[in-house]
């Protein structure tokens, strides 16, 4: 059984803005104690504030193996177990393959795989000891599909399904489980006001409108959902995730 959301400890990545800020608050919202992680000092302070006293935060490079092992030993301090952790950070350039650097690439990776690993890494004695957990993976369509442009997006996407979906078999007998999500719907975020067209521009809703999906995952049906794909747009429509 998965503790009540109130008596949980949560990580989010990439928490400064957009998606990630949303769910943040509105864990915080629900009482759970949040340690944040993002590179952007100004946005993870105002994602701070916002949770009311419920977050502590840590500017962290997560493309650095050695930054990201160093937040993560800060960030856990004095915690001994992390009941949820959600892996929302991610790099968006688009850019043409021909154009594309190796530095280029391996930092779009390490952000999206790498820190994705360190995070699971770091968390998995503690859920596993204390018989159970909740991770959870932001994809996107570039997770089954692929795009002109985003070359090192779409490989480290796709590889965030491979690790749920292998997490998800070796966690479930221990308590844990292991998801993707997809927005599901067109957010309005600082990527998205980059890369988006006017067409979609009409379409986006705010990140907070989806961050109800996050805290059914964590909740008390989070083993129904273990190794699956999911669209928290379809979740927060159902009965099941209302805000």
């Amino acid at each position: 059984m998965s503790k009540p959301i109130a008596e949980q400890t949560v990580i989010v990545t990439g928490a400064a803005q957009g998606l990630g800020a949303a769910i943040a608050v509105h864990f915080a919202e629900l009482g759970a104690k949040l340690i944040l992680f993002d590179y952007n000092r100004e946005g993870l302070e105002r994602t701070t504030g916002a949770c009311r006293g419920r977050a502590r935060s840590v500017v962290v490079d997560l493309s650095s193996a050695e930054d990201t092992e160093r937040a993560i030993a800060e960030g856990l301090d004095g915690i001994a177990t992390v009941d949820t952790m959600i892996h929302n950070a991610a790099i968006l350039i688009p850019t043409p393959f021909a154009q594309m650097t190796l530095k280029s690439f391996r930092a779009t990776l390490d952000v999206g795989l790498q820190a994705a690993f360190q995070l699971t890494h770091a968390v998995w004695p503690g859920m596993q000891a204390a018989g159970g957990g909740t991770l959870v993976y932001v994809s996107s369509r570039s997770g089954i599909m692929g795009f002109a442009d985003e070359t090192a997006y779409c490989t480290s996407k796709h590889g965030l399904e491979g690790l749920a979906k292998s997490l998800a078999l070796e966690g479930a007998p221990l308590g844990i489980a292991a998801s993707t999500i997809t927005p599901g719907m067109y957010m309005h975020t600082p990527m998205s006001e980059r890369t988006y067209s006017t067409e979609l521009r009409q379409k986006w809703v705010d990140p907070s409108v989806l961050a109800p999906a996050f805290s059914l995952l964590a909740g008390p049906r989070r083993a129904e959902f273990n190794g699956q794909r999911l669209d928290a747009w379809q979740l927060v429509q159902s009965k099941g995730a209302a805000a």
